[in-house]
C-alpha cells in the first residue's frame, strides 16, 4: 500500500478504546448548532478581559500601528477578514485532523499548482518537520527517536554558508548535523550516503546569483536524489511557484506575514510524498513535532488566506500603499528642512512600499532615534524603522513600511510625526562627566537570570580616559569587550555569536568601592541583573618578568 493511500483506512479508527465508524461522529458534529455567545465575558470586572475593540487595553496592553513590517515581535500581520471568518466557523465543530489535513493539502495544490500543500505551526516548525521527514523517510520508529539519530542512515543537512541564519535552529533541533559549503565543488564533495537534505535560505542575493544559487544547486541535488528545502518565510506567494520551478523540492512560508493568515501557521508546498512524511511528523502525531500543534482553526484560516491571495488585485493594493505614504509625505514636508523619499514595492522578500523621512538634527534639535522612541512609547503608538544618523551628511532619518498599515493609519501617523518634528525642541548640550573610578583589572561577575544564575568574568585592560577594552569570559566563550566610564557609571558591550545566533551583552552599572552592580541587557532575550566584584588577583601589582638564562646565544638545536 502506498503512503498516500494509507489515509483511506481511516474509515475505522480507535475511539475510547474500541473501533467504530467515524461517519456518525462527523455527521452528528456537522448537525450541531454552535453556541454563538455564552455571554460569560460580557460584563467583566475591572482588569479582567473585556471582549471588544479595547480587548488589549482591558488587560493593560496598548496596541500599536505597524509601520515597520511583519516582524514576529510586533505580532506579524493582521489577519484578513476572510481568515478571521474561516477561523470563527472552523472553531464551532469537530473534525478528524488527518482528514482535514488531506483535504486542505489537496485544495492548496489545486490553488497553487504545487504537487501538494500542508499547513504547519509556523514556518520554523515547518522547517523542523520537513527535516524530520527527510531524516526518517516516513519510518515512525525513526521518527520517535529524534533527536537521537543513532543508527539512522541519514543524519546530515547541507547548507551554504550564506544560508546560515537564526532560524536554522529549527533544523538543528532534529539532531541533524549541518554541513557548511561555499562552492559547487564543496557541495559535491559533501554529499554522501548520510545526506538527508539541502537547505537554502532565499533571502540573501546569493540565493539567486551566488556561487551556490538554487539554479547551481538544483542539478547537483537532482542527480543525487537529494531534496532541497527553501525557506521563503517573509516572501509573497508566487503562483505558479517560483522556487519550485527553479528546482526546490519543498518551499516554506510564514502564514502570518505577507499572506496575512493565522500568525501561528505556516505554509509548505511541494513534493507530495515528502509532505506526507512531513505531516506524519507533525502534531497530532507523537514524536518530535508533537510540541508544534496546529489546530483545525489554523488549517482553515491558512487555506482561506491562500484562497484570498490568489484572488487579490495586488497591483491595486500596492497603489494604495503608495497613496498612504504620499499623504504622510505631503504632511511632514510642510516642515522646513524635512525631505522624504518613497520606494515602490520591489522583489518578493518583505515586499512593501517604503518611505524615508530625513532632516538635519542640528536644526530641529531631535534625532531619528528620539522620534522613533517618542512614537513607540506614547499613544497612539507607532512602530517604525530607522532612527539613524548618516555620518556622511549628518542628516537623521526614520523609515516607514506600508505593508501592514491599515486604512486610516496614514492620517494618525502623519499627525504624530508632524507634531513631533514641528514642536520646539531645546538644543541639547551633552555633558560628559569625567571618570571617577578606574575599573581596569579582573572582575568576577554574578548574573541573576530569570530562573538561574551565571558566573562570568571580565578582564579589563588599562583604562584610557573614558575608554576601556578587555576580554569577557561568558558561559562558553572568550569575547572582546569594550565600553566607557562616565563618573561612576560603567557601560560595557560584547557579542556572543554561534550557529548564526547573536547575543549582545550590554552591562550598565554603577561602581561603589570594589563592586559594579546594574542591569545586563540581552537583546531579544530581555535582561538580567548583575553584580561584579573586583577579584583579589586584580589588585596585585604586575610582577617583574625574568627571562631564564641559558648561557648566551640560543642553541641551533633548540
Amino acid at each position: 500500500m502506498k503512503r498516500r493511500e494509507v489515509l483511506k483506512t481511516l474509515s475505522t479508527i480507535p475511539v475510547a478504546g474500541g473501533l467504530m465508524s467515524i461517519e456518525p461522529l462527523v455527521a452528528s458534529a456537522s448537525q450541531r448548532k454552535p453556541v454563538i455567545d455564552a455571554g460569560l465575558l460580557s460584563n467583566p470586572e475591572k482588569g479582567a478581559l473585556a471582549l471588544g475593540p479595547q480587548i488589549y487595553q482591558s488587560i493593560g496592553v496598548e496596541p500599536l500601528i505597524n509601520c515597520r513590517g511583519t516582524l514576529s515581535i510586533i505580532s506579524g500581520s493582521t489577519e484578513l477578514y476572510e481568515v478571521r471568518k474561516a477561523v470563527e466557523y472552523a472553531a464551532m465543530v469537530h473534525v478528524h485532523i488527518d482528514e482535514l489535513a488531506m483535504a486542505v493539502g489537496k485544495r492548496l495544490a489545486e490553488i497553487t499548482g504545487a504537487e501538494w500543500g500542508m499547513v504547519s505551526s509556523g514556518c520554523a516548525a515547518g522547517l523542523k518537520h520537513v527535516t524530520a521527514a527527510c531524516l526518517t523517510g516516513g519510518d515512525p520508529e525513526k521518527l520517535v527517536k529524534i533527536p537521537d539519530l543513532t543508527g539512522f542512515d541519514k543524519t546530515e543537512v547541507i547548507i551554504p554558508r550564506y544560508s546560515r541564519n537564526q532560524y536554522d535552529a529549527a533544523i538543528r533541533n532534529t539532531g541533524a548535523v549541518l554541513i557548511e559549503v561555499e562552492t559547487v565543488e564543496e557541495l559535491k564533495k559533501a554529499i554522501n550516503s548520510r545526506t538527508a537534505m539541502i537547505y537554502l535560505f532565499s533571502g540573501p542575493r546569493a540565493y539567486y546569483d551566488g556561487p551556490l544559487s538554487i539554479e547551481k544547486v538544483a542539478p547537483v541535488a537532482k542527480e543525487k536524489n537529494i531534496p532541497i528545502l527553501v525557506d521563503a518565510a517573509a516572501e509573497i506567494l508566487t503562483v505558479p511557484n517560483d522556487h519550485l520551478n527553479r528546482g526546490a523540492t519543498i518551499v516554506a512560508y510564514s502564514g502570518g506575514k505577507a499572506l496575512r493568515g493565522p500568525q501561528g501557521a505556516g505554509l509548505l508546498l511541494g513534493n507530495k510524498d515528502i509532505l506526507f512524511s512531513t505531516w506524519q511528523s507533525s502534531s497530532p502525531h507523537h514524536g518530535p513535532g508533537r510540541d508544534n500543534k496546529i489546530g483545525k482553526e489554523e488549517h482553515m484560516g491558512m487555506l482561506a488566506a491562500v484562497e484570498a491571495w490568489v484572488k487579490t488585485d495586488h497591483a491595486a493594493k500596492e497603489k494604495t500603499w503608495i497613496s498612504w505614504l504620499e499623504y504622510i509625505s505631503k504632511k511632514v514636508t510642510a516642515i522646513k528642512g524635512v525631505t522624504t523619499q518613497i520606494t515602490e514595492p520591489q522583489g518578493v522578500d518583505n515586499r512593501s512600499a517604503r518611505m524615508s523621512i530625513s532632516w538635519d538634527p542640528a536644526v530641529l534639535n531631535i534625532t531619528g532615534e528620539e522620534v522613533s522612541n517618542e512614537l513607540y512609547n506614547n499613544s497612539p503608538r507607532v512602530a517604525l524603522g530607522g532612527g539613524r544618523t548618516n555620518p556622511a551628511d549628518g542628516r537623521t532619518s526614520i523609515s516607514i513600511s506600508a505593508q501592514m498599515m491599515q486604512p486610516g493609519d496614514e492620517k494618525i501617523v502623519a499627525d504624530r510625526i508632524f507634531n513631533i518634528l514641528s514642536a520646539k525642541h531645546e538644543k541639547k548640550t551633552v555633558v560628559i562627566e569625567p571618570p571617577a573610578v578606574d575599573i581596569s583589572g579582573q572582575w568576577d561577575v554574578s548574573i541573576d537570570f530569570y530562573s538561574g544564575k551565571g558566573e562570568h568574568k571580565l578582564y579589563l585592560g588599562k583604562q584610557e580616559g573614558h575608554e576601556i577594552k578587555g576580554t569577557h569570559k561568558s558561559t562558553f566563550s572568550l569575547l572582546d569587550i569594550a565600553g566607557r566610564v562616565e563618573g561612576r557609571n560603567v557601560k560595557l558591550q560584547s557579542y556572543y555569536r554561534e550557529n548564526a545566533q547573536s547575543i549582545p551583552y550590554i552591562f550598565d552599572g554603577n561602581v561603589e568601592g570594589d563592586t559594579i552592580s546594574g542591569v545586563l541587557y540581552l537583546g531579544e532575550y530581555r535582561s538580567a541583573n548583575f553584580i561584579a566584584k573586583r577579584a583579589e588577583s586584580g589588585r596585585r601589582p604586575m610582577m617583574p618578568i625574568t627571562i631564564p638564562s641559558h648561557g648566551g646565544k640560543k642553541s641551533d638545536s633548540w
